[in-house]
């Protein structure tokens, strides 16, 4: 996948939805394959109720969905690939992976499962592995356009072996000025994670619940806006 310069455009009346799927991931920079261990949605819909379980993994996946466990470490650099629609890159589109008029976050959590592959993700506990959020000029999407859909994030070291999921998420806030309005989307990939022999615990929160329409990045104006709180928790560190 080969990165993209950023398109000049027009920006239209009543801005479009965002509409991008995370539906491949590189470990390490070897490409896993589309689909292969992630849950893709049918949709490039996204979801707006952060009270849903929808707001997990997403919904309506791509039939079957992959029963492929991801092994990694932890260190390893594990990369999301998102494009703008659920069948992954078609060719040239100014949309992909993501509409450049678009801004917002893109963050990436982890949850231990018994099963990489079970059916079940609620009551999971997920702790936040990395955020890209708003440097004063920069989104996160932004990053996300340029590197052609590609985020990468670094699997803690310090973390105990086990199956995981791993989800990440983008969320599109051209229309966040009230509730509902942030557009997030999301996807989750199974993963098995060789880690520390001393691990550390880290602090987590549930999906629904991490987010709430009141909490700081859920509701915002990106017009003259000079700074920006991620929603959600802290990120995790070793």
């Amino acid at each position: 996948m080969q990165p993209k310069a950023l398109l000049s455009f027009v920006v239209l009346a009543g801005s479009a939805a965002a509409k991008t799927v995370f539906s491949a991931i590189s470990v390490n920079g070897v490409d896993q394959g589309h689909g292969v261990g992630v849950r893709v949605p049918s949709s490039n819909n996204a979801i707006t109720d952060v009270t849903s379980n929808n707001i997990i993994c997403n919904t309506g996946f791509v039939q079957p969905v992959s029963t492929a466990v991801i092994p990694v470490k932890g260190g390893d650099k594990i990369t999301a690939q998102f494009h703008h629609y659920s069948a992954g890159y078609l060719g040239p589109d100014p949309s992909d992976p993501v509409d450049p008029t678009n801004k917002g976050p893109v963050l990436a959590y982890l949850a231990a499962v018994p099963s990489a592959t079970q059916s079940t993700v609620t009551g999971l506990k997920w702790f936040k592995i990395g955020e890209i959020g708003y440097n004063g000029s920069q989104w996160g999407s932004d990053i996300l356009f340029i590197n052609g859909g590609n985020v990468t994030f670094t699997i803690p070291p310090c973390i105990a072996s086990g199956q995981y999921l791993f989800r990440a998420e983008a969320i599109a806030l051209q229309a966040a000025t009230s509730y509902p309005g942030a557009q997030f989307y999301m996807s989750c990939a199974q993963l098995s994670i060789e880690g520390s022999p001393s691990p550390k615990s880290p602090s987590t929160v549930s999906f629904p619940g991490a987010y709430t329409p009141s909490s700081p990045g859920i509701v915002t104006s990106l017009f003259g806006l000079s700074s920006y709180t991620t929603p959600g928790p802290s990120v995790f560190t070793c």
